[in-house]
């Protein structure tokens, strides 16, 4: 296997004049342009125009028209059906949409395919089957008859009206297909406000959502910096925030919209995730799990475990084992089918890193990497320290990066402490084979979701949020409705 060639559609693609999708159109930007970078070749591949005051009014205004209009009209059936179209277009572009994202993202070819396509399917198709199913209660009251008259109420669930989605750069289709269909499925619409790193993929997929059947408004895509969102969160129009991202920054967009117009806000943050081995942990099967998850596009992802807990007569094997599965990965272009590392998805976040790789030689932590590679592009080592204490920032500050850091722990009584000691809450993980000691643990854990020898996985079926400062609110399951409809009481007198 070798580099990949671009397919005629996406060269095409990127010539285009990028700006906007409001209200059914492709619209070239008012605001100022900003280039998008390949992060394996540093090179700019394409401009996008970003929006001005009068495109965001004209993007809230056609979501506003097809909430009260032609997606009120359609019946929960076909707003499933739709869906499911959707679906199908993303398979048949999945190519196309692939290649986009890799550019844009630095994320491996193999992962654009199975994830920001295949997955991104999986969950619409999820999304599509609670059309029908959105349901409320029939209630009996407790009046009192005075004179014969009876009571009975029910209640309704109703759609919030119009959402701001922020979404964030590491996994720019799936996170924004999580967005869409649960607002289309409640009824509602939307205005996505991408990453200014991967905005391409996001406009292509509105093109989608029409030829889908989504009526003209009920998606919308602007492009710009973030002050593009923060207009969106204030304006009077916007019933629900839907914001994926770093915790400062979720913090902010929490706080903004409460005080805008007590705006509903999900906010799906980060995490410093932990996992703990226990004394009986198969060592290769712990090891290539957490690689697997851990390092998968370059660590980028909020859920990859950062920090894990290593029994102390365990730590030189569960070490060594690590740094040889990390010295064999092939690094390159994620455009070549045999690289299994890629780049880091842009200039900020390589900088960024650069900085946790300084600090941790400066503490002789390093087992392996933790350097960046002399060619073009924003390649790092994958790296894998050692802490020395428990209180050492490795431990504490979210990399969101190919940085894993390991401790040694003498009793599995210190797990609880060790693991909660940090302001996040998103995932967790233990390895073991034994269920009962896991099964105890568990409820001793501060985490939105606890993981048995896996890490990381999402499935449409399952809850998935944080608590503490990884976030407020669940995507998925059916734990999504209650975040994008209002519950209406009816109480009837006959």
């Amino acid at each position: 296997m070798s580099r990949i060639d671009l397919l005629l559609s996406v060269r095409a693609y990127l010539e285009r004049p990028h700006g906007h999708f409001i209200d059914g159109q492709y619209q070239t930007g008012n605001g100022p342009a900003f280039g998008i970078t390949d992060p394996a070749t540093g090179e700019v591949i394409a401009q996008v125009a970003g929006a001005d005051a009068a495109q965001l009014e004209a993007a809230v205004a056609g979501a506003q028209a097809a909430f009260r209009g032609p997606w009120a009209e359609t019946t929960p059936y076909q707003r499933g059906v739709v869906l499911n179209r959707l679906a199908d277009l993303i398979e048949a572009h999945g190519e196309e949409l692939a290649q986009l994202e890799t550019l844009c993202s630095g994320k491996s070819i193999h992962l654009s395919r199975l994830f920001e396509v295949g997955q991104s399917a999986v969950f619409l198709r999820y999304y599509a089957g609670w059309a029908t199913k959105i349901t409320g209660e029939t209630l009996t009251p407790s009046f009192p008859s005075q004179a014969g008259e009876r009571y009975t109420a029910f209640t309704r669930r109703e759609p919030v009206g119009v959402v701001a989605g922020i979404v964030p750069w590491n996994f720019s289709v799936m996170i924004a297909i999580w967005k869409i269909a649960a607002a289309l499925v409640t009824g509602c619409t939307l205005v996505l406000k991408p990453s200014e790193y991967t905005p391409l993929t996001l406009l292509r997929l509105a093109e989608l959502a029409l030829e889908a059947g989504v009526p003209a408004g009920a998606l919308n895509v602007l492009n710009g910096t973030g002050e593009i969102g923060a207009r969106l969160i204030d304006h009077p129009g916007v019933a629900k925030v839907s914001f994926t991202g770093s915790v400062p920054t979720g913090l902010k967009v929490g706080q903004q919209a409460m005080a805008a117009n007590l705006t509903r806000v999900t906010l799906e943050l980060g995490g410093k995730n932990a996992a703990a081995l226990l004394p009986d942990v198969d060592v290769a099967a712990a090891v290539g799990g957490l690689i697997q998850t851990g390092y998968v596009h370059q660590g980028q992802v909020c859920a990859a475990p950062e920090r894990v807990y290593v029994p102390r007569a365990r730590l030189d094997e569960v070490a060594a084992q690590f740094a040889a599965a990390l010295g064999g990965l092939t690094i390159g272009s994620p455009l070549n089918e045999a690289v299994q590392f890629g780049p880091l998805a842009n200039r900020a976040h390589f900088d960024k890193m650069l900085g946790f790789f300084e600090l941790a030689h400066q503490e002789g932590q390093v087992v392996c990497g933790g350097r960046a590679l002399d060619r073009p592009g924003y390649f790092v080592e994958p790296t894998l320290v050692i802490a020395r204490a428990a209180s050492d920032r490795l431990l504490h500050e979210e990399t969101f990066g190919p940085l894993i850091c390991l401790l040694p722990y003498d009793d599995v009584d210190e797990l609880p402490g060790l693991m909660n000691d940090s302001p996040f809450g998103l995932t967790a993980s233990l390895w073991t084979n034994d269920l009962s000691r896991a099964l105890r643990l568990i409820p001793q854990i501060e985490a939105g979701t606890v993981y048995i020898n896996m890490h990381t996985f999402l499935d449409p079926a399952v809850p998935f949020g944080g608590i503490k400062a990884s976030g407020q609110g669940r995507e998925f399951g059916s734990a999504f409705i209650d975040d994008y409809t209002e519950l209406k009481s009816v109480m009837l007198r006959y």
